[in-house]
């Protein structure tokens, strides 16, 4: 019943945007003897530049031509022109986590099989990223996950273990400091500790099961309540910025966060290093993986194309988009590649993704970000179990206030 009227939601919504008036069109018109196709992106302007080149090399092989433009507005206004005359045949650069609202519409269009090759990927989480009921509907093009950053002037090398991070982080006093209030950063601790979002599997989620109250998470919660009131590493109020600010003044040793902090720390020239986060109780550290992806309008009037360009696009310049987007790669031939062994800080993300658990794909996960912002009263000394229960409560009622 929930998805049925989440469903209606939408498309009361796309009824309305079909008067939206935008860029592009997934019409099939005639252009110089060939089909137009028209992509839509939300990437840099690097991969923007490269897409360009890839659409102008496949036209001219093709004798079509290919319409790149920047998408500026939301998702939302996506969702509106997608089932209008004006929507585009492929979308480049759509978080995972945000391809539920299109699939509950209807408007992402199967990978047809065989089309592209799934061994050639980095792992089987890249693709169960964009899967629903079993069937992909998205094509994985970057991934990203978070990693243990530290002080090279402060360790020779990373620890292996959580138990060994504290230990060195309390010698030097402020030394490992994270967003705890950020469930991107700490869920996972609470996935590692035996802890889970929702049960079932990527593409076959239940959100009517909620692992957030289980043994499992309970012990995550009171393992971050233990980082501030047991080992006083960090104030119960600290923010990402505050956390950040300090490892790139070299005040802490230990930071956890994503590839969107190198850029800072080199521009700061920080002696730092960028590793796996450790294990904790011998158990990999279950990050969150997100999943940009690409894929193919259901809309569109020429998909057999749209694929097509998406193929070549991926086999001719997955390595440039990694170059000038510096995103983590999803091919295991770019992985491999002399880009990546030269770059000194991605192979920690590398790393760290191949244990990394897809973010949930599902439109119930909107509530669970606003539910574990609880989490925070127990650095305060409130009971773990207690905020545990409150939290899966929360969960309940955000996901029936989507109904």
């Amino acid at each position: 019943m929930a998805k049925k009227r989440i469903l209606a939601c939408l498309m009361a919504t796309l009824v309305a945007g079909s008067l939206f008036v935008g860029c592009g069109g997934a019409s099939g018109s005639d252009s110089k003897g060939g089909k137009e196709i028209t992509i839509w992106t939300k990437v840099k302007d690097g991969e923007m530049k490269t897409i360009e080149e890839q659409a102008k090399a496949w036209g001219e092989k093709t004798g079509n031509t290919v319409k790149v433009v920047n998408d500026e507005g939301g998702f939302q206004d996506y969702l509106q022109a997608a089932n209008s005359s004006k929507g585009p045949d492929i979308y480049i650069g759509m978080p995972h986590d945000n391809l539920a609202s299109f699939y509950e519409a209807g408007l992402l269009e199967e990978i047809p099989d065989g089309k592209f090759d799934k061994s050639k990927y980095s792992s089987e989480s890249v693709w169960n990223a964009t899967s629903f009921e079993g069937k992909n509907y998205a094509i994985p093009l970057a991934q990203e996950t978070v990693a243990l950053f530290y002080n090279k002037d402060k360790v020779k090398e990373a620890p292996k273990t959580m138990e060994e991070l504290i230990e060195i982080a309390k010698k030097d006093g402020d030394g490992f400091q994270i967003d705890l209030g950020n469930f991107y950063i700490t869920g996972g601790i609470v996935q590692t500790l035996g802890g889970y979002i929702f049960g079932g599997e990527q593409g076959a989620l239940k959100a009517d099961d909620i692992g957030l109250a289980n043994d499992g998470s309970i012990k995550g919660y009171q393992f971050l309540a233990d980082l501030v009131k047991k080992h006083k590493l960090m104030p119960e109020d600290i923010t990402g910025d505050i956390a950040s600010t300090n490892f790139k003044e070299g005040k802490s040793t230990f930071y956890i966060s994503g590839p969107w902090d190198v850029e800072q720390f080199e521009q700061a020239k920080l002696n730092f290093g960028v590793a796996p986060v450790p294990t904790i109780d011998g158990k990999d550290y279950k990050s969150f993986l997100g999943v940009q992806t690409a894929f193919v309008s259901a809309k569109s009037e020429n998909k057999d194309l749209a694929f097509d360009f998406l193929s070549e696009l991926i086999d001719n310049k997955s390595e440039e988009l990694f170059k000038v987007g510096n995103r983590i790669p999803v091919l295991n031939d770019v992985l491999a590649s002399d880009a990546i062994k030269e770059n000194k800080y991605l192979q920690g993300f590398v790393d760290q993704s191949k244990v990394a658990v897809p973010m949930p794909n599902i439109l119930e996960m909107q509530a669970v970000w606003n539910a574990t912002s609880q989490i925070t009263r127990v650095y305060k000394g409130e009971d773990a179990k207690k905020v545990a229960e409150d939290i899966v409560s929360a969960v309940k009622k955000g996901i029936e206030t989507q109904q």
